[in-house]
């Protein structure tokens, strides 16, 4: 009779023939022997039908198999190191986003996609053998492993989280059943595996990939260890990440974000520079810091939209970045003036707390305008925004602009309705004041009479004090 074996069937063809006792000294040319001619002859030889008779091998009998899994196993690791130019490039390749062209070179990652079909186990020996050879880049063994993690690990802050959320076939049910808590240790176990088999090499992982698995460990419950070395990794690349990056879910409700885990990361990125390094890579790392900067301040603005966050948590996370970290505070700005639009019940005492972190020194013209008619910012803050440009305009020998002089007239009117008026001396210890000389303001005649002519616009401002000068000479 006849019959049709593929690498698809052939495993348990195999295993059953085994079973029967099949073989030669029953019968010449007995299935065994021809199924082990077939395996040898057409399923090795091809790189779909090794991985497909693997992944069959292992399911059905894992390592106890090892008559079929590891020639399965030594045929695909055989393959990967074929020279570009030999690969007949007819595999599976559906990474989103990728098309492929006609006469396209075959990419360096091709076989990627299809050893992600594997189960953990086999995976990580087919890596682990890779490895081994020191053939491969690590950056390609780290393409790998991001491949097999966004096939195989859902992630909480795109997938939602909760009951019902899938991602690539994944389902994640509800942590309270049984099916849900098996499947939150198969995921356990295939980060742990992942993470293991990071290489240590520098670059050979994204940092935006390295905080993908921190929101991975944190949703499902992973080890401390495991935990640990990924906020090392992830703290040492937080330059190559993106703001909606540093948003790490908590397990028990998606919707709200575990600041500590950022705040960590945050962290172990800063210990770098306690370190001493030569110029350049010191170059490189103030480079990164400045990165590092607005990512963090972009990172603040979407948690100041968290209508349930303290205040006071939000000063505590805003101060984990050292002063000298941000060249500007433009990022700090909006993220304060996000909180303060999302929180409108703050006391006043609370919003002089926050906006006391802004150095008004260190906002853009644009922004600084912005800032001064902004009826959020408290009054102090709009008074020392008033002295920066007074100040930058006297430097410059400048009038000042039509926005300073309608901002002045619309102080007078706020001082009148919530507090007395301000002098200099009152407002310097309320607001932000940077450090050092920069610190030091022209306190002198000219500021205190722009103060005292708030009320006045610029123009009637000089003619005050031409008159004042002119008294002055006459009854000298």
């Amino acid at each position: 009779m006849s019959i049709s074996i593929s690498a698809g069937n052939l495993v348990p063809a195999m295993l059953a023939a085994r079973f029967l006792r099949m073989t030669e000294a029953v019968a010449k040319g007995n299935l065994v022997a021809k199924l082990e001619t077939f395996f040898d002859s057409c399923v090795l030889q091809g790189w779909k039908d090794s991985v497909a008779a693997l992944q069959a091998a292992w399911r059905m009998s894992g390592w106890s198999e090892s008559r079929i899994v590891q020639p399965c196993i030594d045929s695909i690791v055989e393959k990967i190191f074929m020279p570009l130019s030999k690969v007949n490039w007819s595999y599976t390749y559906t990474r989103p986003g990728y098309t492929r062209r006609p006469h396209q070179s075959v990419p360096k990652d091709w076989w990627t996609e299809d050893v992600s079909e594997l189960d953990i186990e086999v995976f990580r020996s087919v890596i682990s053998t890779v490895r081994a050879s020191g053939l491969l880049p690590p950056p390609l063994i780290g393409e790998a492993l991001h491949v097999y993690a966004c096939k195989h690990l859902v992630d909480p802050l795109h997938a939602g989280g909760g009951a019902g959320a899938t991602a690539n076939g994944v389902l994640l049910q509800a942590q309270s059943s049984a099916a849900g808590e098996e499947t939150l240790t198969k995921q356990r176990r295939v980060l742990d595996s992942i993470v293991t088999m990071i290489p240590s090499e520098a670059g050979s992982v994204t940092g935006r990939f390295l905080l993908r698995l921190l929101r991975v460990a944190n949703y499902v419950g992973a080890s401390s260890s495991t935990r640990a070395q990924l906020i090392r990794q992830a703290g040492s690349q937080l330059d190559e990440a993106r703001p909606t990056d540093l948003l790490v879910p908590l397990p028990s409700d998606p919707q709200v974000y575990d600041v500590g885990a950022a705040e960590a990361v945050l962290k172990h990125f800063l210990a770098q520079f306690q370190r001493p390094a030569a110029p350049d890579e010191r170059r490189r790392m103030s480079a990164a810091m400045e990165k590092v900067a607005r990512i963090f301040d972009e990172y603040l603005r979407t948690i100041a939209l968290d209508r349930d966050f303290p205040v006071g948590k939000f000063v505590d996370l805003a101060e984990c970045l050292p002063d000298i970290a941000r060249s500007n505070h433009d990022g700090l700005y909006y993220a304060i003036d996000t909180y303060l639009k999302e929180h409108p019940e703050l006391s006043k005492v609370e919003k002089k707390r926050l906006c006391r972190l802004i150095d008004c020194r260190k906002l853009s013209p644009d922004v600084r305008a912005q800032a001064i008619s902004n009826d959020r910012m408290p009054l102090r803050t709009i008074v020392q925004l008033l002295f920066v440009e007074q100040e930058r305009s006297i430097g410059g020998g400048v009038a000042p602009d039509r926005a300073s002089v309608d901002a002045f007239s619309r102080l007078a009117a706020r001082t009148k309705e919530d507090e007395p008026a301000l002098s200099y001396a009152d407002h310097k210890s309320d607001v932000h004041r940077p450090h050092g000389d920069r610190a030091r303001v022209a306190d002198g005649a000219t500021m205190t009479r722009s103060l005292s002519a708030s009320a006045k616009t610029a123009a009637a401002a000089r003619k005050e004090r031409t008159s004042e000068e002119r008294g002055s000479r006459m009854r000298n």
